[in-house]
């Protein structure tokens, strides 16, 4: 591996693992909870201690001119509530030279396995990876095993997480974001499938974040290396000390319950 995609891996990834704060929703849909104000929802991550922040070229490449932070990972996967049957369809936006130039230290680009439009958005990320090397930038893949043609081996014990994420890591990814997959037993299945640091999302919008504490630290027991988690963040009350807390299971090996203390 190249000593500055190395660097850079390192960077977002400290000692293998990482707090990461997608914001790259309100491209999809808006007005959204939380990045109405973008300059707050980002200063809070940074203030908290995140390790990446991912957001679209634009708002990128302005809050790298507004506050000459380093760990930004640019998004490069887009679609709209307003695609209709293709809304899940996720088209480049941007590609690994550009992000580059635009003050990214990462690039992040997203699959849904089972979507009518599976093979092109594989097409997608294959150009995607095949462009970050070249550019020594580390890749986040998204891989959600979620559409109408998805169709798991029924002894699947993951539902298809397991091969969202190994899919990610043949395809070159350097890093994967997927679901949780509901029990520590499942999602070591995930993470050890793959030599990749294993990011878990979010989930649903209205779990208690209490909740989302406590399978944090059951994928970290699993072998998971962190979570890159968006509206359970900027949406809340008080973003940073939601991070803070994540940090707490994530890098200094606490319990969901010792890291609920830090919570506003």
């Amino acid at each position: 591996m190249a000593d500055a995609l190395a660097n850079r891996l390192e960077t977002l990834l400290p000692g293998g693992r990482g707090v990461w704060v997608p914001m790259d929703h309100s491209a999809s849909s808006f007005p959204e909870n939380g990045l109405m104000d973008s300059d707050s929802a980002v200063d809070a991550a940074i203030e908290g201690g995140a390790d990446a922040i991912v957001l679209h070229k634009g708002p990128l490449s302005y809050h790298v001119a507004r506050t000459s932070w380093g760990r930004f990972v640019c998004h490069s996967s887009m679609s709209t509530i307003h695609g209709g049957a293709r809304s899940q369809e996720k088209i480049s936006v941007s590609n690994a030279r550009e992000c580059l130039s635009r003050g990214a230290i990462g690039i992040s680009g997203q699959v849904n396995l089972g979507d009518p439009a599976e093979p092109e958005m594989i097409l997608r990320i294959s150009d995607i990876t095949s462009e970050a090397l070249e550019a020594e930038l580390p890749v986040l893949g998204m891989f959600y095993p979620r559409g109408p043609n998805l169709r798991p081996d029924p002894s699947d014990l993951t539902m298809g997480v397991a091969h969202a994420a190994r899919l990610a890591w043949e395809l070159g990814c350097n890093v994967v974001k997927v679901p949780w997959t509901g029990s520590e037993q499942s999602f070591r299945i995930v993470t050890s499938s793959v030599p990749i640091p294993v990011l878990i999302s979010g989930g649903e919008r209205d779990v208690e974040f209490s909740q989302i504490l406590e399978l944090v630290e059951q994928s970290i027991n699993a072998g998971g290396s962190g979570v890159c988690i968006g509206r359970h963040v900027f949406a809340a009350e008080d973003p940073a000390s939601h991070i803070r807390s994540l940090r707490a299971i994530v890098h200094d090996g606490a319990s969901a319950e010792e890291a609920a203390r830090h919570l506003r």
